[in-house]
């Protein structure tokens, strides 16, 4: 049986070769060219390697499935260049992916530097809405809205130019990479673990940045034991492409003090030691809300068999959304509440997380049995479920079609008319 290998990372390389390397990880729907006013500078002192997420810049169309994944393709192409260890700087996503090498590699690690980041990009149901939003209407609404969301609207009044080139980045990426992309930022939430982080952080932010702000900046800078902040005035989001000047001198004041490595020129290696292993106090487990807490009662677990429930209320919150699910266990009481333990327990942890059938596939399964038993409250938010595991409209509408031949039309009409209201609810952009 042959070896599956890793896709590498499109990349390129700036500086003197002799020189360490400092990596510049993009946000996304961006490419490495959103570092192109850093790199004149930084070039003067460190190898630059910019890399493109993939899908994005004409990169090959390789969806990943967590940030983790993209640390890990980013970890086999500098692996394949002979590149060990390095600092790193990146924005948003890319700063997630640094958040994330630091985490799980960091004797690859000599310094960080977080830009427009966070632990947690916003909320998991943010995310994968986005995604159906693409999924139904491609990307232009997201690349519409997009310098909204980068620049403050004085830069985008004065740089028009900069501003189109922007939107077409989002333009010609690829739809599914811009959606499994946001799959992986919805499943990203590093809070509890920041604490483990041990190499020296620069946490940097734009005043204006409505995406990942200030108290972002500083809930990192909290968490991490050796990490400053950094605010910079008049920019927003994307502040390397708004203020170059300011995020161009704050890296290489950054990794010029908080990273100096030893540079042996005659064997073209560096000599950096490893990062000594602090000790750090097991950060506290997060107390769940009331909403999140199983009721005192419970159904016992199959013997010999690992309890499903926490597996089950995961599925049920990628599938279903956190506020949903937060609605239905808020409402749960002393009648109520081993209900929705049976619930969590055994459709979500027994048979939803079942590895026969994709979750598309329990989708359809689930919209048919909902429409033959008319159960049409339930069947409203498990369109919205089918829409976040990947069916278009004209999916749902084929589903519904086969089920008016099999459980009977004024059934189907009654489905179409509530498919049709969650359908347009969920799939028209936010302008």
């Amino acid at each position: 049986m042959s070896e599956t290998k890793t896709p590498a990372l499109q990349y390129r390389f700036d500086g003197p070769e002799d020189a360490p390397v400092l990596i510049l990880g993009p946000s996304l729907g961006t490419t490495w060219h959103m570092w192109d006013r850093q790199v004149p500078e930084l070039a003067k002192h460190w190898r630059i390697f910019r890399f493109d997420l993939p899908g994005h810049g004409g990169a090959p169309a390789h969806p990943v499935g967590s940030v983790g994944e993209l640390a890990w393709r980013l970890l086999a192409t500098l692996d394949g260049l002979g590149v060990q260890r390095f600092g790193y700087a990146g924005c948003a996503l890319g700063g997630a992916i640094g958040t994330e090498l630091a985490l799980r590699h960091p004797e690859r690690l000599a310094s960080l530097a977080l830009i427009a980041s966070s632990p947690r990009f916003g909320t998991a149901d943010e995310f994968r809405q986005r995604g159906v939003i693409v999924r139904t209407n491609g990307l232009d609404p997201m690349a519409r809205t997009s310098p909204e969301r980068w620049f403050t609207g004085g830069f985008v009044a004065a740089q028009p130019a900069i501003t189109e080139w922007a939107v077409q980045m989002v333009r010609t990426t690829d739809p599914g990479c811009y959606i499994s992309s946001c799959e992986a930022l919805a499943a990203f939430d590093v809070r509890p673990e920041l604490g483990r982080i041990g190499v020296p952080t620069l946490v940097l932010v734009g005043s204006d940045d409505q995406v990942t702000g200030p108290a972002e900046a500083r809930t990192l800078v909290a968490g991490i034991p050796d990490a400053r902040l950094a605010v910079v005035p008049g920019a927003s989001h994307l502040v390397p492409v708004e203020q170059p000047a300011a995020v161009t001198d704050l890296l290489v004041r950054h990794f010029s003090t908080a990273w100096q490595p030893a540079f042996d020129s005659t064997t073209g290696q560096m000599a950096i030691p490893a990062a000594p292993v602090k000790p750090v106090l097991a950060a506290p487990q997060p107390v769940a809300p009331v909403a999140e807490i199983a009721p005192a009662v419970v159904q016992p677990p199959v013997l010999g068999r690992p309890d499903p429930y926490d597996a089950g209320l995961k599925v049920r919150r990628e599938v279903l959304g956190d506020a949903h699910v937060d609605r239905a266990l808020a409402t749960a009481d002393e009648f109520s509440g081993d209900f929705q333990d049976f619930v969590t327990r055994y459709a979500w942890g027994e048979i939803w997380d079942r590895p026969g059938l994709d979750r598309r596939s329990r989708s359809c399964v689930t919209l048919t049995a909902l429409v033959a038993g008319g159960h049409l409250d339930e069947l409203a938010f498990h369109t919205r479920a089918a829409l976040r595991n990947g069916l278009t409209p004209a999916e749902i509408k084929e589903v519904l079609l086969q089920a008016a031949v099999y459980c009977g039309v004024p059934a189907a009409n009654s489905a179409f008319k509530v498919a049709q209201q969650v359908i347009q609810e969920e799939t028209t952009p936010q302008e």
